[in-house]
C-alpha cells in the first residue's frame, strides 16, 4: 500500500479549499471585484476592457495574472533549493510563505486594491503549483472547474462500471469543491463583519495547514527510525 504524503491527505486539502474559496470571496467582494484564483475570469476582464480602450482597468486584472504565474514560478524555485533540506518540507515553507502574505494583505488600505489583488493572486499561485494532489488524485484547492469535470467522469464512470473506486473518487472531488463554496460563504461573512482584516482567516487556516504538516512529517519521521 503506497503511503500517502502529509501533503495530499484530505484534511489538508480541505483548509487550502475552504482557503482558497475565502480568497477569491475576499479579492471579489472587498478589493474591486478582482478574482484571487480564477485567472480565466481576470484574463477575459482583460480582454473587455482593453477592447473598450479602458486601460487603467484592464491593468487591475493583468497584474494579478502577472502576479498568479510569478507565484507558481516562485514555488518552484522554492522547490528546488530546498529539495536537499533536511528541516521543512518545500511545500511546508511555501504554505507557510502564502499565510504571511495574505497575513500583510489584511493591512493593505482599501485605495491600494491592486497591490493587495497582486499579493492574494501571488498566494494563489504558490497554492495551486504545491498541492495538486490528494491521495494521490490531482485535485486543485484553489477553482473548482477541473475538479468538476474529474468528479462528473468519474461518477459516469461509477454508473457504467458499478465499481466502488470511482464514486469514492467521485466524492472526494465534489467534496473539495464543496468546501471551496463553503470558504466563499464564509468569506463573504467575515468581510461583513470585518471588511478589509477579514483575510487574516484565510491566514489562520494555512497556518493551521503548516503545523499539522510539521506534526504529521514528524510522526512520520519517528515511525521511519
Amino acid at each position: 500500500m503506497t503511503e500517502i504524503q502529509t501533503s495530499e491527505t484530505l484534511k489538508i486539502g480541505i483548509l487550502l479549499a475552504l482557503s482558497g474559496g475565502f480568497m477569491d470571496a475576499y479579492s471579489y467582494l472587498c478589493r474591486g471585484e478582482v478574482f484571487a484564483n480564477a485567472q480565466t475570469g481576470n484574463m477575459l476582464l482583460l480582454g473587455v476592457n482593453l477592447s473598450s480602450g479602458q486601460w487603467q482597468a484592464a491593468a487591475r486584472y493583468a497584474l494579478p495574472v502577472c502576479a498568479f504565474a510569478t507565484g507558481i514560478a516562485l514555488a518552484e524555485f522554492i522547490r528546488f533549493g530546498m529539495k536537499d533540506k533536511n528541516t521543512l518540507h518545500w511545500r511546508q515553507m511555501t504554505v507557510f510563505l502564502e499565510a504571511l502574505i495574505l497575513f500583510g494583505v489584511a493591512f493593505i488600505p482599501l485605495t491600494q486594491n491592486l497591490l493587495a489583488n497582486s499579493l492574494t493572486s501571488l498566494a494563489c499561485g504558490m497554492q495551486v503549483e504545491s498541492f495538486r494532489k490528494i491521495h494521490g488524485n490531482g485535485i486543485a484547492t484553489t477553482m473548482c472547474i477541473g475538479n468538476l469535470r474529474t468528479g462528473t467522469q468519474n461518477f459516469c464512470e461509477f454508473v457504467e462500471k458499478r465499481e466502488w473506486k470511482h464514486l469514492k473518487k467521485s466524492f472526494l472531488y465534489y467534496g473539495i469543491i464543496l468546501f471551496f463554496v463553503i470558504g466563499a460563504i464564509i468569506g463573504n461573512q467575515v468581510i461583513q463583519w470585518q471588511g478589509q482584516m477579514a483575510i487574516i482567516v484565510s491566514s489562520f487556516l494555512l497556518a493551521v495547514a503548516f503545523l499539522l504538516m510539521f506534526a504529521d512529517g514528524s510522526r512520520e519521521q519517528q515511525s521511519e527510525e
